[in-house]
């Protein structure tokens, strides 16, 4: 379509947010833990419930989605998300920033994936992992500039600074939504609108839909286990400071940011399941010694968290491409607004696994800081389910039409 790079900017803008929305929380931990005094199982339940919020209200997005102009949808949601981040911002307690989390999860999930199906409805499916590359290339923007800056806005005011900024973001995004996204309704169905029954049989009625699901959900239980207690881990466990916490999402922010879009490419080229299997294979690695590492120098932690963030998002590339073309574009809004249901459900319960799991001990290595015990057997429990994850990526097929 016309001016389709134009449009992958706006939306990989509009993804930031969402993203760094959902990232800022993770490096606050020291620092809501100590301001709330709160346990790190209360602030794994502050990460689980966007992740929850946002798999409920995506489970029943999905019976509407595809009935509307993609571009009043996605305005719609974006609004809510902007709402409920400002919201975080003037949360004056543990339980009022709970409440602000979920509301901010109910629309943040259906956005992304929105703008996956928004993607998936432009941009060919032999040129597809290219243009998902490009937007979510927002990680590595939201590791290089939102995290760190969100940060040291943290460090310098307050915890509530970062969610005033991506507040104001919001509402400049919003005007370039309304300016650059085109009405989109050529996934309207002909016959009119499919029932909720209908909507749910043509998804889990389908056997590659059912395999999709599963596979989202293993994915990010191979993942979430763990990123949400890193930063704690490299602050009461490695000797990180605060400050220093930022040279990790602005290191891992860069190699995703630049490796982003050449993963798409290579996943264009050598085919998508064959980059998945080589990035999914090699992540096992990076798993494995950051949650079984000791006291190291930080350039040492910094090269392996960096080399995490490669291989991570580059099995996150090819295999959300994969999950684009195994259903039909009729349906695909409700089956990505399901997905991104069973995404979020999972990350909360990977989130809420490991909260179980972890437990804390003071710090030797960094005052004013717990050190995390049994994060190791975390880590076990992430590769399982990452090899899982690469069995069942071998058993999808392509739709017709997708």
């Amino acid at each position: 379509m016309k001016n389709e790079r134009l449009l992958l900017y706006v939306l990989a803008a509009a993804m930031f947010t969402h993203i760094m929305d959902f990232m800022i929380m993770m490096p606050l931990g020291h620092q809501l833990m100590q301001l709330f005094d709160i346990t790190a199982q209360q602030f794994s339940l502050l990460v689980a419930s966007y992740s929850v919020t946002a798999g409920v209200s995506g489970f029943f997005a999905a019976f509407f989605i595809d009935r509307y102009d993609r571009k009043k949808s996605l305005m719609f949601m974006y609004s809510g998300f902007a709402v409920g981040t400002l919201a975080c911002a003037v949360s004056p307690s543990y339980e009022v920033l709970l409440l602000t989390r979920s509301l901010t999860g109910a629309f943040g999930g259906v956005l992304g994936a929105l703008i996956l199906a928004i993607v998936s409805d432009v941009v060919p499916l032999e040129r597809r992992a290219h243009g998902i590359g490009v937007v979510m290339a927002s990680f590595g923007i939201a590791s290089v500039f939102g995290v760190p800056f969100g940060l040291f806005l943290a460090s310098k005011f307050s915890w509530h600074a970062p969610f005033f900024l991506l507040g104001g973001l919001a509402l400049v995004i919003s005007a370039l939504i309304i300016t650059y996204v085109p009405v989109m309704t050529k996934h309207l169905r002909a016959d009119g609108h499919a029932s909720p029954m209908k909507v749910l049989r043509e998804i889990f009625g389908r056997r590659n839909a059912r395999l999709g699901l599963t596979f989202t959900s293993v994915l990010m239980l191979g993942h979430f286990t763990i990123i949400p207690f890193v930063a704690p881990f490299m602050v009461g466990n490695i000797g990180f400071s605060d400050d220093q916490l930022a040279y990790i999402y602005l290191v891992g922010g860069i190699c995703t940011l630049t490796f982003s879009p050449w993963v798409g490419r290579m996943s264009d080229k050598h085919g998508r399941l064959k980059i998945f299997t080589i990035f999914g294979s090699l992540v096992i690695v990076p798993i494995l010694i950051i949650t079984n590492l000791t006291p190291v120098p930080l350039t040492v932690a910094l090269s392996i968290t960096a080399v995490f963030f490669i291989f991570s998002n580059g099995r996150m590339v090819p295999s959300t491409t994969m999950e684009t073309a195994i259903i039909k574009p009729e349906v695909r809004g409700s089956y990505m607004s399901i997905r991104s249901a069973v995404q979020s459900l999972s990350a909360g319960l990977a989130a809420f696994i490991a909260g179980l799991i972890i437990s804390e001990k003071p710090s030797v290595v960094q005052a004013d800081a717990k050190a995390l015990i049994n994060y190791q057997y975390v880590g076990v429990i992430a590769v399982l389910f990452s090899l899982v994850s690469l069995y069942l990526a071998r058993k999808l097929t392509v739709a017709q039409g997708a």
